[in-house]
């Protein structure tokens, strides 16, 4: 039999495990932490639980696809359930905005509040879709391998429409194309963020990015989204994946092929194939001595600031998921990548699992989890930070809900940029490791096998397809793809 270790047991690690122990693998999974999850974490105190990473499920299949692959019901391991409203949009100007998952119940929503026809919907939702369909094969669902990536018959057929896919757009141009109310462009514009870049400067290729919630649709879990790593857990366990909690890996033997063995404090670990699940940029500065050039200029993708937050009282005015968008949000993206600035006015989004975990807060009482986006960790002074955005935050939710909830918050723990490195190791905080801010990002994203050592393979958000919960997982399955036929 032979034997896989995986470094990290975040949710494209377990993915990983979980495949290659169902096609006959021995794995061991390596993970610093008490517990699994990386980013998708779990946090309690006071009373309280919070997610600490994602929020929302997409690409429902793909999660699927994994519980079918291991031969499981997903039912006895995840409840999932559809969400009525994606999002309840704020913006500045006091229109609030529900996107919901009725395609019709948006339009009606969207035309009543917004300038913007069904018809001109309608084409934008084509024009996304067929980006999605056009991508997916080559971005998405396989891994990428260089120029081998285009030899076959789909990959040739989507480069010979490759101005349908529209990469030579940036996504804010593709958005004003279709839109004439800027709080609709706004909206679309924001998909740029899930992956951590500038809709000022990435390609409208990441569009399909709205195609995938919006068409596609929008999940949660019933406990939460730390029940996906719970069930990840259980399924990997049931397969015979053997999980080493609390033991770092400390270093890499490696020759001019491939790699020899992993330290950990316990001693020499050696396998015939290693897996990182680590962020690609810190693992291979870590372990493979290699160089990080570049990191001051627009690369690195965002970071964040959170803080969680018990809060007195319920809030009906907030749904599930909330955008309070900043009043210019060119500025804004200015200042997160060419000024490495937190924002002035920064857009924030609040997550309240409470609305459908109720065990989630104690009775009377909401959890929220309340986000900014944040440049990489450039040694700001991120304490002095917490304090002034802080102070913003809350006056944005009084503007947006009519409600000063400054003294109804009870419990509070913050995260920046270096706690999150601290805690996760993603390089200088930053979520997604590079930015998808050029023309070419895609193709420089860190590949599923090492160009340098051939049984060393990498999965997680800051590798091939990217970040996001179901493309870490399709990551976990790209590994599993290679190292089965032997590429």
């Amino acid at each position: 039999m032979k034997t896989v270790g995986i470094i990290g047991a975040g949710i494209g690690g377990m993915s990983a495990a979980i495949r290659l122990a169902g096609s006959g693998y021995r794995v061991t999974v390596f993970e610093k932490n008490a517990s699994a999850g990386g980013k998708a974490g779990n946090l309690e105190f006071e009373g309280f639980r919070f997610d600490t990473g994602p929020s929302l499920l997409t690409m429902l299949n793909v999660i699927k696809e994994l519980f079918e692959f291991a031969g499981e019901d997903i039912r006895e391991y995840l409840d999932i359930r559809s969400l009525d409203n994606l999002c309840r949009y704020f913006f500045p100007d006091g229109t609030v905005l529900n996107a919901y998952s009725d395609k019709e119940k948006f339009y009606d929503e969207a035309v009543m509040k917004m300038n913007v026809t069904r018809e001109s919907l309608n084409l934008y939702s084509s024009y996304t879709e067929r980006i999605y369909e056009l991508t997916k094969d080559i971005f998405l669902f396989e891994s990428y391998k260089g120029l081998k990536s285009f030899m076959n018959f789909k990959s040739l057929k989507t480069l010979a429409q490759i101005g349908r896919i529209d990469p030579f757009r940036t996504l804010h141009e593709a958005n004003k194309s279709f839109f004439e109310d800027e709080r609709l462009v706004q909206l679309y514009d924001r998909y740029a963020t899930y992956n951590g870049s500038n809709p000022y400067s990435a390609p409208a290729t990441l569009n399909l990015i709205s195609h995938v919630e919006n068409e596609l649709g929008g999940y949660y879990l019933a406990d939460g989204m730390h029940g996906l790593t719970k069930g990840m857990y259980k399924l990997a366990e049931k397969k015979g994946v053997e999980f080493r909690f609390d033991e770092e890996v400390t270093g890499i033997n490696r020759n001019r092929s491939g790699v020899k063995s992993l330290r950990t404090a316990k001693g020499q670990h050696t396998f015939d194939y290693y897996v990182s699940n680590l962020d690609s940029i810190s693992f291979n500065k870590r372990f493979l001595d290699e160089q990080v050039t570049n990191t001051k200029n627009k690369l690195l993708s965002t970071s964040a600031m959170v803080f969680y937050w018990g809060i007195k009282g319920k809030h009906t005015e907030l749904d599930t998921h909330n955008i309070l968008f900043s009043g210019d949000y060119r500025s804004e993206f200015n200042e997160l990548f060419d000024k490495k600035a937190i924002p002035a006015d920064p857009t924030v989004y609040i997550y309240i699992s409470s609305k459908f975990a109720k065990s989630d807060a104690p009775e009377g009482f909401e959890n929220w989890f309340v986000m900014i986006n944040t440049p990489a960790d450039f040694e700001q002074d991120w304490e002095e930070a917490a304090i002034r955005v802080r102070k913003t935050i809350i006056k944005k939710i009084e503007k947006a809900t009519g409600k000063n909830i400054d003294e109804d918050i009870v419990a509070e723990r913050i995260l920046n940029p270096k706690i999150l490195e601290e805690k996760t190791g993603s390089y200088k905080g930053s979520i997604y490791g590079f930015s998808s801010n050029t023309k070419i990002a895609a193709f420089k994203r860190q590949s599923t096998r090492s160009k340098k050592y051939n049984n060393l393979y990498y999965c997680g958000g800051s590798a091939h397809p990217g970040g996001g919960i179901p493309l870490v997982i399709l990551s976990g399955k790209n590994v599993v793809e290679m190292v089965k036929s032997g590429r």
